[in-house]
């Protein structure tokens, strides 16, 4: 199976923020139909944005073809994204999918962790490596990003390096419209790129970035089916409606400003598998922004 994820970071949020009001109940059945429901998580993102208190998200990436039975897949685009309404900034780490961890006391890739259990084995992974708390997830199958960028007409992004994918052509500096299908080439590019899958996560940040921007200034696409169509087939969370109401009314101008980093790790084998080892310092550097990014008044 193809090692591509097409992350789309966010867009339940999305939706919630820019359309609030009439569009919060218009999507009621588009977000009834993602929804998974999880006590422990849903019930704290409940209490923090009803207090408009800053909210941390995992944002997940999934292999899978298409959604339903079993729903499992390797993670292969992780992400935590803090949402600080009191700062009005969003911030967007990506962590390596194969990071090192320990899981029931074998050696795995972080992006087998949802795979070995659910999203809630994904969470708790993410919260361990780090030492940080998570208060709920969102989780993307890889087919649905061509269909969500069509959904909103496309998206504005400017190319960090040069390459070729998909009979697509890309130049370092050169701002273009994408499409969906050309969207996708230029998320899912990993051997070409200097930086590898740290490379791909930029691009892929970009992609994420744009989707968001042109949800907020035409809040009137994300009711389009199509774009409905999508994100039913395609997304599931356990963030509630009484969360999205929240984030609609409260958090608008956080969504809109958007800060990206990565978690940068050491390539190794080990027992013939390849990891990025991330070292203690980065360890303690990304729970320190984390936590700043939440805290932050």
């Amino acid at each position: 199976m193809k090692k591509i994820i097409l992350w789309i970071c966010g867009i339940i949020v999305a939706a919630a923020v820019c359309l609030g009001g009439y569009g919060y109940y218009k999507i009621h059945h588009t977000t009834s139909a993602v929804y998974s429901y999880n006590k422990k998580t849903s019930s704290t993102s409940d209490n923090k944005t009803k207090a408009t208190k800053s909210v941390a998200y995992l944002m997940l990436g999934t292999d899978t073809g298409a959604l339903g039975r079993a729903y499992k897949g390797r993670t292969d685009t992780i992400m935590v994204m803090v949402v600080n309404p009191k700062t009005n900034k969003t911030t967007m780490v990506s962590i390596a999918r194969d990071t090192k961890i320990e899981y029931k006391g074998e050696t795995i890739k972080l992006n087998a962790a949802y795979a070995y259990g659910s999203s809630d084995t994904a969470i708790a992974a993410v919260e361990k490596l780090l030492d940080i708390k998570l208060d709920g997830y969102i989780l993307v199958n890889m087919g649905g990003l061509k269909k969500l960028v069509n959904a909103v007409g496309g998206v504005s992004v400017t190319s960090p390096i040069s390459f070729s994918e998909g009979g697509y052509t890309f130049t370092k500096g050169k701002t273009e419209t994408m499409d969906g299908a050309k969207a996708l080439e230029f998320s899912r590019m990993r051997h070409e790129d200097p930086r590898g899958d740290y490379g791909r996560q930029e691009r892929q940040q970009l992609i994420v970035k744009a989707i968001l921007q042109k949800a907020k200034s035409q809040p009137t696409s994300l009711l389009n089916t199509n774009f409905l169509d999508a994100v039913s087939d395609n997304v599931r969370t356990n963030i509630s409606l009484s969360s999205l109401k929240n984030l609609a009314s409260k958090y608008k101008s956080a969504i809109g400003n958007i800060s990206s980093d990565q978690m940068q790790g050491s390539s190794a084998m080990i027992d013939g598998q390849s990891y990025e080892v991330m070292s203690t310092s980065e360890i303690n550097r990304v729970h320190s922004e984390i936590n700043d990014a939440i805290n932050a008044q």
